[in-house]
Formats: C-alpha cells, structure tokens, sequence
C-alpha cells in the first residue's frame, strides 16, 4: 500500500505546472494551424452553396464554358461556377483575419481549396461520374489536402497537421451533411 502511495505521490510532482508554465508548448501538434485551415476549408466549400441560394440563377457560368474533354464529356460540369468560385476565394478572405491571417493569405487558400475542388470533379467527369454524384474520397480530399500542401508554410501545417485537417474535414462531411440536407441547406445528404 506504501508503494502505491509513494507512486502517486511522485507523479503528481510531475505533473505540478508553475506559472510560467505553458503545457502546450511542447505539442508536437499546431492545434490551431489544424483549426485554421479547418475553418477555411469548410468556409470555401460553404460560399458557393450560400451564394448560389442568395443569388439564384444569377452569374451561374460554368467555369469550363460548356466545354467537354477528349472523351465527350464535360471538363468539371455545370454545377462549377464562376459565382462558387468567386464567393470560395471571398468568403476564405474575408474570414482570415477573424483566425490571425491575412486578406491574401485566406483568398490564397480560397483559392486552392476551389483548384482542389475542381480537380476532383476533373477526376470525377473522366471516370464516368454525373454531377454531384457522390465520390466521397474525390470530393474531400483534393480540396482539403491540395491547399494545405501549397500552404503549409503560411498555416504551419507539418505532415500530422495536414492529415488531421483532411481527417477532421472528411468526418465533418460526413456527419453534418445529412443535418444539413434536412434542413435545407444542402441539395443531398452527402
């Protein structure tokens, strides 16, 4: 009983934090680069279906004009605005200051995030895919990971960071589309 007393006794030693003492300055982990760019993400993906509700039918251009690839069909598909795109790159500025970054360095990551997003509807149209068919690997990673590799700098994302980022984007997805398709929100459930 003694030496299990004696134990406790010398780890909550251990464990005793002074004043200046900061216990999270140690982390391997930037918990608040994950949350940025976080934020940033779901900010991007968000715009477009926000702007698309407000505005309707106004400035809903394809970003790829109509035009169709090698195989007959289309580059990225109607549902691919200039109006999306526009609101991501926005929305992403105008949200970074309110996170500690800059105008550019969120219409950046607007950007990249919407270059990802483009990318995976790319993917998606060359494997047969309909518009917002569900793909749910091609839908999260290449606009969660593709911004987070060219910014990793700015963000101060190292390798576990940007994995987390997509993993907590991925789970977001899948957890709160269904809420928001109930609700309205969104056209489908994933």
């Amino acid at each position: 009983m003694d030496r299990i007393r004696d134990f406790y006794s010398d780890t909550s030693t251990v464990f005793a934090l002074d004043d200046e003492t900061d216990p999270m300055e140690d982390f391997p982990v930037c918990l608040n680069c994950i949350g940025q760019a976080v934020i940033l993400v779901i900010t991007a993906n968000g715009a477009p279906v926000i702007a698309g509700d407000l505005l309707k039918n106004r400035f809903d251009r394809p970003v790829d004009m109509g035009r169709t690839w090698k195989d007959g069909r289309a580059l990225f598909g109607k549902s691919k605005t200039w109006r999306g795109l526009v609101a991501a790159v926005t929305a992403t500025m105008l949200a970074a200051p309110f996170l500690g970054l800059s105008f550019c360095t969120g219409g950046l990551f607007g950007w990249w995030v919407m270059a990802g997003d483009l990318s995976g509807s790319f993917m998606k149209r060359r494997r047969g895919l309909v518009e917002s068919s569900r793909a749910r690997l091609l839908d999260i990673i290449p606009e969660s990971l593709l911004p987070g590799l060219v910014m990793h700098r700015q963000l101060g994302l190292g390798p576990i960071e940007l994995a987390c980022v997509v993993g907590l984007f991925f789970l977001l997805e899948v957890f709160l589309s269904p809420i928001l398709y109930r609700w309205g929100i969104r056209k489908r459930p994933y």
